[in-house]
């Protein structure tokens, strides 16, 4: 699986921590450092079944200073895309892309038992 995180991030660390625990093999990738693409995202997005909204990294600093709790509802999902894909630091993370297709946002130790066990 892709496990694309920010190293600093301490939820990601404790994803981290259960991935080598459960022995789940992963390609780690710095968010920060090579942050996904727009079509990645789109794609991460289609498999997830998720709402677009659940990809923003609603706690972090940047999305506060953008105000973007108020601006994303007016904002077409190729622009939210576009946001996305402009820096890392926007993205919830860590994501976990499985070899399945299947898309993991946040980390939510249940689902990711579900999805990986």
């Amino acid at each position: 699986m892709l496990f694309v995180c920010y190293p600093r991030c301490t939820t990601c660390q404790k994803a981290r921590k259960w991935l080598e625990e459960q022995g789940i093999a992963y390609e780690m990738r710095d968010i920060k450092e090579d942050r996904p693409a727009l079509e990645e995202l789109k794609a991460w997005h289609e498999a997830s079944g998720l709402p677009l909204k659940r990809f923003f990294n609603t706690s972090g600093m940047l999305y506060k200073e953008l105000k973007l709790k108020d601006r994303l509802p007016q904002m077409s999902q190729e622009e939210q895309l576009k946001l996305l894909a402009s820096d890392g630091m926007l993205v919830k993370r860590p994501l976990g892309i499985l070899e399945n297709g299947g898309v993991l946002v946040g980390f939510k130790q249940s689902e990711w038992e579900e999805a990986l066990g």
